[in-house]
């Protein structure tokens, strides 16, 4: 039988001054703060809509847009996962928020790593889905598609989905150009940083995601005491993400209960 949740309204929404940049915002319910970070091209409804009104039953769900996407505006300045990491933990400073799980899924999931490496204070527990922490992590044709991507060949999923919420339809073209130029020059991240972050982590990939499964299990190695899944589906399918929806879609596919009892601490 096919489950659907009535879509989550924010408690709180809007504006938070870091680091030069609105920062965008949602929060969600109540509880032990749980951060979500979007993926590259995406919107806080295009990644997590059908998954936020499950996490907020129990958790205060902070959810953000960041530099270029969604209803944030863009700074005269290249996008970089550390930049991104500096203005989350700005933001939760803002929210005066100490300590927080965080969720970040395949761009946001580098971002998430991050935020673990530049600010560990911040973070207690990470999932990291579908993320990307060296180059040799998804298959070499993919980086021969970066090196020419255009927005012709963006999901019109993510578009529309962009369109919907952005204040200037002429910001997708920047978002598009930024997180390409991003991708391009992506190098990996060293070992050492990966090897220090301390906060327990669970890691999860589809079987056929964009992510190696290889490249999970090395993380999981890297990344002491952390837990690993691997998941049927594709990239993101297990948080409901947009581009991966179909008419079979079944809320009980949801990663949703795996991550709550890995939060929870009874993994």
């Amino acid at each position: 039988m096919k489950t659907t949740t009535t879509p989550a309204l924010p408690v709180e929404s809007g504006y938070s001054t870091v680091n030069g940049l609105d920062l965008y915002y949602e929060i969600y319910g109540d509880g032990m703060p749980l951060v979500l970070i979007h993926g590259g091209g995406s919107t806080i409804q295009s990644n997590f809509s059908k998954v936020i009104p499950l996490f907020a039953r129990s958790r205060r769900v902070i959810a953000v847009e960041l530099q270029a996407h969604g209803r944030t505006g863009d700074r005269d300045a290249d996008l970089s996962f550390e930049q991104d990491a500096d203005d989350v933990a700005a933001l939760l400073g803002n929210l005066e928020v100490d300590k927080a799980d965080v969720l970040g899924f395949s761009n946001g999931g580098t971002t998430a790593l991050q935020l673990a490496i530049r600010h560990p204070e911040m973070v207690h527990k990470l999932i990291l889905c579908s993320a990307l922490a060296k180059r040799s992590g998804v298959p070499d044709q993919f980086w021969g598609f970066m090196d020419h991507a255009s927005l012709d060949n963006m999901p019109e999923a993510l578009k529309t989905a962009y369109l919907e919420v952005a204040p200037d339809a002429g910001g997708l073209q920047t978002m598009h150009d930024r997180d390409a130029k991003r991708m391009v020059h992506f190098q990996d991240i060293p070992d050492q940083h990966i090897e220090a972050i301390k906060a327990p982590a669970l890691i999860i990939i589809g079987d056929r995601d964009v992510i190696t499964p290889d490249h999970a299990l090395e993380l999981h190695r890297q990344l002491s005491g952390s837990r690993l899944a691997i998941l049927p589906g594709g990239h993101g399918e297990y948080l409901g993400e947009i581009t991966t929806l179909t008419p079979e879609f079944r809320e009980s596919d949801l990663a949703v209960p795996m991550i709550e009892k890995f939060l929870s601490g009874k993994e």
